[in-house]
């Protein structure tokens, strides 16, 4: 792995964060709309963003291609790389839906802390979807930036209904493997709208029919809190994308619980929300794994360079 492609990897997936933070502090600010509703819109932008970068690219390679023998057999999708798509496609929504449910249904830090099993398993189902295998300081960072995620969100298991919190794993599950055939269409080629309005596409029509079902009129705040919903989304689908392109989930997935960070950040300054003494200490072990982390990878990148150079 190219260090340059590393950094460019870490960049993403920390930006990818900070709009998914942003997007829950719009779904927030959103007040009381159902929740097959906010997810409709949470997909929405990103489906008609991806189309439209999509339509531009084409247009594009058309217009280079015009007069030769490729005109009119330009592929969208690479020979063998629907397999990966549509099982980003699959498992990124089951992901997102049962977040949803467990939201719903259990105290938020629980929610939370299950969802964010995501880098746990992204790394495992790498290993076993790419082939990746990760060394035990890779694993052993991600489960101590778990243990800090544990101090930041203080969930309260004692009492939990055992299938909510059984549907939030899921979703953590869900969410991890999706990751990993996230890199795999990307070696393969795929390009990232591709990747993004398939899986968004997908979300939106099984989520349609239930907000239509449940659908509540909503004021003109409430609509463009959800508008900015979907464009934080959005972003944090495209960054995402991308980072996983970059980098393997073994060297970058840790980062993903700066997002526990950024949130905590936007509760301070927009809800009056004051970490106390635990979550401080818990965002401090996150940023020291994370570093610690940035340095070893860094360290190996730079060894397996001498290597093939020597």
């Amino acid at each position: 792995m190219k260090q340059k492609s590393y950094h460019k990897g870490v960049i993403y997936l920390i930006i990818s964060a900070f709009f998914f933070a942003l997007m829950a502090v719009f779904i927030r600010l959103a007040g009381d709309v159902p929740t097959m509703e906010k997810a409709f819109f949470r997909n929405l932008v990103a489906f008609f963003v991806a189309g439209g970068l999509i339509l531009k690219d084409r247009f594009k390679e058309r217009k280079q291609n015009r007069g030769t023998q490729d005109e009119g057999h330009l592929r969208l999708v690479p020979k063998g790389a629907w397999s990966p798509i549509i099982m980003r496609a699959l498992f990124g929504t089951v992901g997102v839906f049962c977040n949803f449910y467990a939201v719903d249904h259990l105290v938020l830090s629980d929610a939370a802390i299950l969802n964010k099993m995501s880098p746990f398993f992204a790394v495992l189902a790498s290993y076993f979807i790419l082939k990746e295998k990760f060394t035990l300081p890779q694993g052993l960072a991600v489960f101590i930036a778990f243990i800090g995620g544990l101090l930041v969100v203080k969930p309260g298991f004692a009492g939990m209904d055992f299938l909510p919190a059984l549907i939030g794993l899921i979703g953590g599950v869900g969410a991890g493997i999706a990751y990993s055939f996230l890199r795999k269409a990307g070696t393969m080629g795929v390009k990232g709208p591709v990747v993004v309005i398939c899986f968004a596409g997908f979300s939106c029509l099984l989520t349609l029919p239930i907000a239509l079902i449940q659908f509540v009129p909503m004021d003109a705040y409430q609509f463009l809190m959800l508008i900015l919903t979907g464009a934080s989304a959005a972003a944090g689908q495209f960054a995402i994308t991308a980072a996983y392109y970059h980098a393997p989930a073994k060297e970058i997935s840790i980062f993903d619980y700066s997002q526990l960070i950024f949130s905590t950040l936007m509760g301070l300054f927009i809800f009056g929300m004051v970490p106390d003494y635990i979550s401080i200490i818990g965002y401090a072990v996150i940023v020291a794994m994370a570093v610690w982390m940035f340095v070893y990878n860094k360290k190996k990148v730079n060894e397996n360079s001498i290597e093939k150079n020597a």
